[in-house]
């Protein structure tokens, strides 16, 4: 249970969901409701699939490349705190684009490199070279779906969240988030440091 609250809020997090709703809240300021919420059904579902594809086949790439688990550690805690500088500065701007290309938008940008950005496929990586056993996998794999799951309710209820927290509301909030990856990030590069070093 405990591997799957940490895991569930890590990923959470880390794929900034305020920062997300925000975004998605400007590229589909001129759609109607019914579009907003096929649109995302539709992130969900890329989001399901990219993260699992990342979570599956890192270690792979661990091996492919020869690099280290705390390596990948250090490097993804990094981007991970870019991330959240650009959180915090709020000098992440969505691009407004025309309605009738709106469907187009649910990989590119929305799911990566908006939701999947750098940081957040770094952590991927490292959790799945992470897992010690098939239980451990399965545990990860349901925390994961589970926190794309709530950042679609997220995305499919926009409208209302809009409406009960305003835009000055998501700002603040998406600058908290920030302060959370920050955290994180400095946590996951200590650790690789630590484990490098043998200390």
């Amino acid at each position: 249970m405990e591997l799957f609250v940490a895991t569930f809020l890590k990923m959470f997090f880390i794929m900034t969901p305020f920062f997300v709703l925000s975004v998605f809240l400007t590229l589909t300021n001129e759609a109607s409701t019914k579009e907003k919420k096929t649109l995302a059904i539709k992130v969900t579902i890329a989001l399901v699939f990219l993260s699992l594809a990342l979570l599956f086949f890192g270690r792979h790439l661990f091996a492919i490349f020869g690099i280290t688990l705390d390596a990948f550690r250090i490097g993804a805690g990094a981007l991970l705190f870019l991330s959240a500088v650009e959180l915090i500065k709020g000098s992440k701007d969505g691009q407004k684009v025309d309605a009738s290309n709106l469907h187009d938008l649910a990989v590119v940008p929305l799911a990566i490199p908006i939701t999947i950005g750098p940081g957040a496929i770094g952590i991927l990586l490292v959790m799945g070279a992470g897992f010690k056993n098939a239980t451990e996998n399965l545990i990860g794999i349901i925390a994961l779906i589970c926190a794309v799951v709530v950042i679609g309710f997220m995305l499919y209820f926009s409208h209302v969240i809009k409406k009960v927290i305003g835009k000055q509301g998501l700002l603040v909030v998406s600058k908290i988030t920030g302060l959370f990856l920050a955290t994180l990030s400095a946590q996951i590069m200590f650790t690789g440091i630590k484990n490098f070093l043998n200390i």
